[in-house]
């Protein structure tokens, strides 16, 4: 049997719908919520209207759209098959995933136990004699830790965003533990900066693209970058205290095996007298489900997360040995389709997996 036929066949016993989603997609949805990484590697184009579009550079966002558009019931899942493109400095552009989305389940602990579960059931077709390893992360303690701590709401975002991305997030705790002086804006744009106006400062770097012939970056506007450049100043006057520092990087350094990481964080909750309870009850719960399917080899990473913004809980990864890369990742996404138009709130959560990598520890085969 074919890889291809395997992944479709175990479709079939998942219960995922296979769906066929086009390869050219309205670009905005990724500019907005896909992650900086992914955003710099979108191929884009423009419709005969002017409308800017992108060849398909992930599933999740196509595949939300169109149950959103099909107005399809919940819970659903789906599986899909196909090619996606992102920007490469050498070799191919061009690759091919495999994965489910899984809307609308209520259990948030029990679905994210049978995702993890097909994504490895996946690779165990696959790579039969691979042993698999599952390293898990959540974006909803980390941001528990974060409120608890009592981190101003900018930081508390900019470390979110940076999850996922540890040359970010190491140069965003530097600064917190160290705020430097920005330099570098020049007189006008520093002072408009320092007077906090936005209108005024997005306006004067509009003005200066135009002279310099420069095109807005990808999903980086003058409104954009004038934001950013005024949180950046925000941010920068915060100071945190060494205890609560301690804590934060204390948290990050937790790295154990699933089954007894709940524990590990109630005892690191206590210790740093942080109030996480809601947050290690889902945890908890979803660990107890993922025990309950047998998966082996499962590891809490408290630092690990997924470099794409829509994520909203549980990440995770699978690798084996020799793969150099992951062979899948996924996470919850439960703002998601909200943000992409949805009339009500619906929860979800998806993996990919790169056949190419797969083929590569195949050997070519099937």
């Amino acid at each position: 049997m074919t890889l291809a036929a395997a992944i479709k066949t175990l479709f079939a016993e998942r219960n995922a719908d296979l769906v066929d989603v086009a390869i050219l997609q309205p670009a905005d949805p990724f500019l907005d919520m896909a992650g900086e990484d992914l955003r710099r590697r979108i191929f884009l184009t423009e419709s005969e209207t002017g409308e800017q579009l992108c060849l398909r550079p992930e599933f999740t966002i196509p595949v939300c759209l169109d149950h959103i558009r099909t107005q399809s019931g919940t819970p659903r899942r789906y599986g899909y098959l196909g090619e996606v493109f992102r920007q490469r400095r050498e070799g191919r552009a061009e690759f091919f995933q495999a994965g489910i989305e899984d809307l609308g389940d209520p259990d948030t602990a029990g679905a994210d136990a049978r995702l993890i579960a097909d994504a490895h059931a996946l690779l165990g077709q696959a790579l039969p004699d691979a042993r698999l390893a599952v390293t898990l992360g959540d974006q909803a303690v980390f941001e528990a830790v974060l409120a608890a701590l009592g981190l101003p709401r900018g930081w508390q975002k900019r470390l979110a965003r940076a999850f996922g991305a540890p040359e970010q997030l190491a140069a965003a705790l530097a600064d917190l533990a160290n705020p430097q002086r920005k330099r570098g804006l020049g007189q006008p744009a520093a002072r408009l900066v320092a007077a906090r106006d936005r209108e005024a400062l997005a306006a004067h770097i509009g003005r200066t693209m135009e002279e310099h012939g420069l095109a807005p970056a990808a999903g980086r506007t003058p409104d954009d970058i004038a934001r950013r450049l005024i949180e950046k100043a925000e941010l920068g006057a915060v100071r945190l205290s060494e205890e609560a520092f301690a804590a934060l990087k204390t948290f990050l350094a937790i790295r154990v095996p699933l089954a007894g990481a709940a524990a590990t964080l109630a005892r690191f909750a206590e210790d740093a007298e942080l109030y996480l309870d809601a947050a290690l009850e889902l945890f908890e719960a979803r660990a107890k489900a993922v025990e309950g399917q047998a998966i082996g080899n499962v590891t809490y990473d408290a630092a690990f997360g997924r470099p794409l913004d829509y994520y909203t809980g549980m990440v995770f990864e699978i690798a084996a040995p020799g793969a150099g890369q992951p062979l899948a990742g996924g996470g919850r996404y439960d703002r998601l389709l909200t943000l992409l138009g949805a009339a009500a709130p619906i929860p979800g959560v998806g993996f990919s997996v790169w056949l190419d990598r797969i083929e590569t520890l195949r050997g070519g085969a099937g």
